[in-house]
C-alpha cells in the first residue's frame, strides 16, 4: 500500500502543483449532480441547463475574490459528469477537482449489495487510476463517502471502508457526507481502523451539529472538520454556524477546519435567487472578519488547510 500523496493536486485538466494555488479553495461543492428522488428536479444541476450560470459565477468568483480551486464531491449515483466539469474549469479558468465514491444509502448503486469490501476498493482504484467513464479524468479526492444516523448502515460501512482502503492505495484523501452533521466519530473510527491516518479525512457537514465537543475530539484526532453548508439557512443559520466556528477556533484547532458553500441544487444559484458559490467571500468571511479574523486566519482556513487535506502535507510541510 502506498502512503504518499501524490505529488501534485489532480484536477479535470490533469496535474497543478499545490504552490500555484495562490487563492481561496471552495472545499466541498458540486457544480453537476442530480439527487432527485421526488421528481420535481430541484435537487439537480444540469449540465445543459445550468452549467452556464455555474461557470459564470465561477469566474465572477475568480475575477473578484481569486477564487482558485473547487472540490467537487458529485461521487457515482449522484449525477456525476466529469466532461462537463471539464468545461466548466476550461471556461471560468477555476481548476476543478473531481471525484470518486459512494454517497450515503438511499443514493448507493447496484454494486453496493453485490460486492465485498475488497470488490468496492477495486472498483474506486480502477477509477483514480484510469480515469471516470472512459474519459481519462482521473478524480483527485475521495468522497463524499456518506453514512446518515449516528452509525453508518451495513452497506454504508463497507463503502466508508472501501474508500479509506482506496485512499490508501492511491495516495488520496477521503471527504465525508454525514447527514446533517451526525455520525461523524464513527465514520472517522471505520476509515482509521482501516490504518488510513486521520488527517487524510475531512469529516462533512459539522456546521450542521451543534456539537462543539464532538468537532473538537474530531479536530484533536488530526481530522479535517468541515463547516461546508455555509449559508443554507434552511438548515442552520450562518449566526449558529459562525459560534461553533469561533468555538473550534478558540480551542486551538483553526487549522482543522475547511470552508464552503456545497450548492446542490439549481435554486442555490444567485442567478435563481439564491445565496451562490459566493456567500462565503460575501457574507460570512465578512462576518468572521468582524469576530476578530485576520488576513492569515482567513487564507488558512480558505487555501492552506484544504490544500493540506488534498495532499496529505502536514501543517509543518505548509
Amino acid at each position: 500500500m502506498n502512503h504518499l500523496a501524490p505529488p501534485a493536486l489532480r484536477t479535470v485538466a490533469g496535474a497543478l502543483e499545490a504552490s500555484a494555488v495562490r487563492g481561496p479553495v471552495l472545499a466541498h461543492e458540486h457544480l453537476v449532480l442530480d439527487l432527485d428522488r421526488a421528481g420535481d428536479g430541484a435537487a439537480v444541476l444540469d449540465a445543459e441547463h445550468h452549467t452556464p450560470a455555474v461557470t459564470a459565477e465561477l469566474s465572477n468568483l475568480r475575477e473578484e475574490f481569486g477564487l482558485c480551486l473547487v472540490v467537487e464531491l458529485t461521487c457515482r449515483g449522484m449525477g456525476r459528469d466529469v466532461r462537463a466539469l471539464a468545461r466548466t474549469a476550461r471556461e471560468s479558468g477555476v481548476a476543478v477537482v473531481a471525484a470518486t465514491g459512494w454517497y450515503y444509502e438511499p443514493f448507493h448503486t447496484p454494486e453496493i449489495e453485490t460486492h465485498d469490501v475488497d470488490a468496492l476498493t477495486e472498483v474506486l482504484v480502477r477509477e483514480i487510476e484510469d480515469g471516470i467513464d472512459g474519459s481519462g479524468i482521473r478524480p483527485g479526492v475521495i468522497g463524499e463517502i456518506g453514512s446518515h444516523g449516528d452509525v453508518p448502515t451495513a452497506a454504508e460501512a463497507k463503502v466508508v471502508r472501501a474508500g479509506a482502503r482506496a485512499a490508501l492505495a492511491t495516495g488520496l484523501s477521503v471527504a465525508t457526507h454525514a447527514q446533517l452533521g451526525r455520525g461523524g466519530l464513527a465514520q472517522l473510527e471505520l476509515l482509521t481502523g482501516e490504518g488510513l491516518p486521520a488527517h487524510r479525512v475531512s469529516v462533512g457537514h459539522q456546521d450542521l451539529l451543534d456539537d462543539p465537543g464532538v468537532h473538537r475530539e474530531l479536530a484533536a484526532s488530526g481530522a479535517y472538520v468541515a463547516f461546508d453548508t455555509v449559508g443554507k439557512a434552511a438548515y442552520r443559520s450562518d449566526g449558529a454556524r459562525l459560534r461553533l466556528l469561533l468555538a473550534l477556533l478558540e480551542a486551538g484547532h483553526a487549522d482543522r477546519a475547511l470552508l464552503s458553500c456545497d450548492i446542490s441544487r439549481h435554486g442555490y444559484l444567485r442567478g435563481e435567487g439564491g445565496q451562490g458559490y459566493g456567500h462565503l467571500f460575501t457574507d460570512f468571511l465578512p462576518r468572521l472578519r468582524a469576530a476578530g479574523a485576520d488576513d492569515d486566519l482567513i487564507d488558512l482556513l480558505t487555501r492552506r488547510n484544504p490544500l493540506r487535506f488534498l495532499t496529505g502535507a502536514t501543517v509543518e510541510e505548509n
